[in-house]
């Protein structure tokens, strides 16, 4: 059961806002993609259990709240005990981001994000993405941000162009893209100096998350780790600002500069 106990809504966040069983049980039979189902605490009747195994099946995240947080979320006031918040924008899938490379006949270049929370930071890096000739960007379905109004508008409109795929578990999906012959390189303080590694051929870049940076059990499946030289006072780059750099040096090599 996906369930996510931290009860966290986006408040902060612009997404489309579903609102009544209907309208919701219509989203998910439309093929809508919803990220978040928000039900009231305690109410198990038929109408709300059917929309329950629909977000289920979709790998929908699902929260149980209260009546007062679901009137504080709802805009029309009827949300009949359900609110959902859809994506922005769809999702691809890996497969979509891979296919990408084939049919330019490159090789592929992916960068994976270890739960970036920061909305304008997923938008910069879907940018960053763009412009620097990735094939997609892959984010994890549960604690991180979604593909969001803000997000779309940070893009600048690159999320028109560059895939971005949500997966389950991240892990997972590092060792199916190490299978397609990718390298994985994590952007840790505690590894080798960027310039010093064989960044060309297939390759997929994690980026960690903004306060904590790659988790463990993610930076243990990455191939190779890289550290962006600092020569300041601050410990760190913004997540956004780190895969600029790490993705440019990606280009350079390739280009073969």
């Amino acid at each position: 059961m996906d369930i996510d106990d931290n009860n966290k809504l986006d408040d902060d966040l612009e997404v489309s806002v579903i609102e009544g069983r209907n309208a919701v049980m219509e989203a998910f039979r439309s093929g809508k993609t919803i990220d978040k189902l928000f039900i009231l605490e305690g109410c198990h009747d038929g109408p709300l259990n059917s929309i329950f195994r629909q977000a289920k099946k979709q790998g929908s995240i699902i929260n149980f709240v209260t009546k007062e947080r679901l009137d504080q979320m709802a805009t029309t006031g009827k949300h009949q005990g359900v609110v959902a918040h859809a994506a922005a924008y769809e999702y691809s899938t890996m497969e979509d981001i891979l296919g990408a490379a084939r049919a330019k006949n490159e090789d592929p270049f992916v960068i994976l994000l270890d739960n970036i929370e920061d909305p304008h930071n997923l938008g910069a890096i879907i940018r960053t993405a763009n412009t620097a000739g990735a094939h997609g960007v892959i984010i994890p379905k549960r604690r991180a941000v979604g593909l969001t109004a803000i997000v779309a508008k940070t893009s600048a409109g690159a999320i028109n162009y560059t895939p971005v795929a949500k997966v389950t578990n991240l892990s997972t999906a590092i060792k199916e893209l190490q299978k397609e012959g990718l390298w994985i390189v994590c952007a840790d303080m505690d590894g080798t100096l960027m310039y010093d590694l064989n960044l060309k051929g297939p390759i997929g870049i994690v980026i960690g998350n903004e306060g904590e940076g790659v988790s463990r059990l993610v930076r243990e499946n990455c191939d190779l780790i890289a550290t962006i030289p600092n020569t300041g006072q601050i410990d760190s780059l913004n997540a956004s600002v780190a895969a600029g750099v790490l993705s440019y040096e990606i280009v350079r090599q390739r280009l073969g500069k």
